[in-house]
């Protein structure tokens, strides 16, 4: 069985004057039901590798293959499709859109993917936003919930639509230890339970530490944790 996501010689360079390298020659591979932390200090490169693995951002050199298929030479187009069908995104901040309800919110990736009708999609919404312990907020507007909350409604709409994979950029950063604990293990259920990959950008030394994996960057480099 190949790995979900697999990679080789993975490099990016800013053109510039000065050219500026972001990630440098990494090769992994990253299996199903893994949950992994990315974590090196800052200016590493551990965003730039985490937007890199979900089609944020183009590579300038090596390979990136999502679930065996190569990324490289892919159309606009096919990257977003990949994105909304295989890839959900958890950022520090929740970036959720202050004029749609919470349950809104959650249904707008299903929206752009347009698999479900409106009452699946509605039946979708409530069933994840319930799971997270959020079934009496779902009418309410990002700015009626608590920071911890927010970050469970970014954790339901990353699993709209049900994909493999959930990259996750400092999730609890914003968040106090209570918060930050219920998230991570939030994403630990994830995995344990559902079967999901997490990969996850931390600075939090108790996330990593928790995590079942840690890959650990230096000047935008694979380096030994």
């Amino acid at each position: 069985m190949s790995a979900l996501i697999e990679i080789k010689g993975l490099t990016r360079i800013l053109p510039a004057a000065v050219p500026v390298t972001l990630v440098e020659d990494i090769s992994l591979a990253i299996g199903a039901g893994e949950l992994v932390a990315i974590t090196g200090p800052s200016g590493s490169g551990k965003s730039s590798l985490l937007y890199l693995l979900g089609l944020l951002d183009k590579a300038t050199g090596g390979t990136l293959a999502i679930e065996g298929r190569d990324t490289a030479g892919l159309s606009e187009r096919e990257r977003a499709g990949i994105r909304l069908a295989t890839l959900g995104f958890v950022f520090q901040f929740h970036f959720l859109l202050p004029e749609f309800t919470v349950r809104e919110n959650v249904e707008i990736p299903m929206r752009r993917l347009g698999r479900l009708g409106a009452t699946a999609m509605r039946e979708r919404s409530t069933e994840l936003l319930s799971a997270l312990g959020l079934a009496d907020h779902l009418d309410k507007r990002p700015d009626q919930l608590s920071g911890g909350q927010r970050q469970r409604v970014a954790v339901a709409r990353s699993l709209a639509n049900d994909p493999p994979l959930i990259l996750a950029d400092e999730p609890t950063g914003s968040l106090d230890s209570k918060n930050s604990d219920q998230v991570f293990a939030i994403l630990d259920a994830l995995v344990r339970e559902r079967g999901k990959t997490v990969i996850a950008v931390t600075h939090d030394t108790e996330m990593a530490a928790k995590a079942s994996r840690r890959i650990h960057l230096v000047d935008g480099r694979l380096a030994k944790s």
